[in-house]
């Protein structure tokens, strides 16, 4: 299998929304917008993200056909990075072997990573990939339509 990274195209955030429409991921995500199944407001938010050169977002590819995207962008302090993969390619590694290059590729440290705290194989992911859990805090999840409880991680 080979898994490769390339700057994020307007093109590729069609595909990527699919992705982010699958009711199950939406829930395994729990912190996603009000309405995950608005295309217009999904491509106006990450057509801006994909050319706003002080983010970094790249399309995870397999094989040559896109399986998802990861990004790392500043907020509140923080460099957090985010992945979101179809679900087909869920439980393969592909999420563990993209962030460890997307991370290598980046010299931002600490990078912060955050993630439900049932969401057992994203926590895989940042552990496999060097992050440690740091706090836990409450936020709002709106998939969920409910304050949960989420792990926040970090890569020194």
């Amino acid at each position: 299998m080979d898994i490769t990274l390339r700057k994020t195209k307007e093109a590729d955030l069609h595909t990527l929304f699919i992705f982010q429409t699958d009711e199950v991921a939406i829930q395994m995500a729990a912190f996603t917008p009000k309405d995950p199944f608005d295309k217009s407001a999904y491509i106006e938010k990450w057509t801006g993200i994909v050319n706003n050169p002080e983010i970094d977002m790249q399309t995870i590819l397999v094989n040559g056909d896109i399986a998802g995207s990861v990004v790392h962008f500043d907020m509140m302090g923080e460099t957090n990075v985010s992945y979101w993969l179809g679900r087909e390619y869920w439980g393969k590694g592909i999420a563990t072997t993209a962030l460890t290059h997307f991370i290598s590729l980046t010299e931002k440290r600490p990078l912060t990573g955050r993630v439900a705290f049932d969401n057992i194989g994203s926590q895989k992911v940042l552990e496999n990939c060097g992050f440690v859990k740091i706090r836990r805090e409450k936020g709002f999840a709106t998939a969920r339509k409910k304050e949960i409880e989420e792990f926040v991680y970090e890569l020194k």
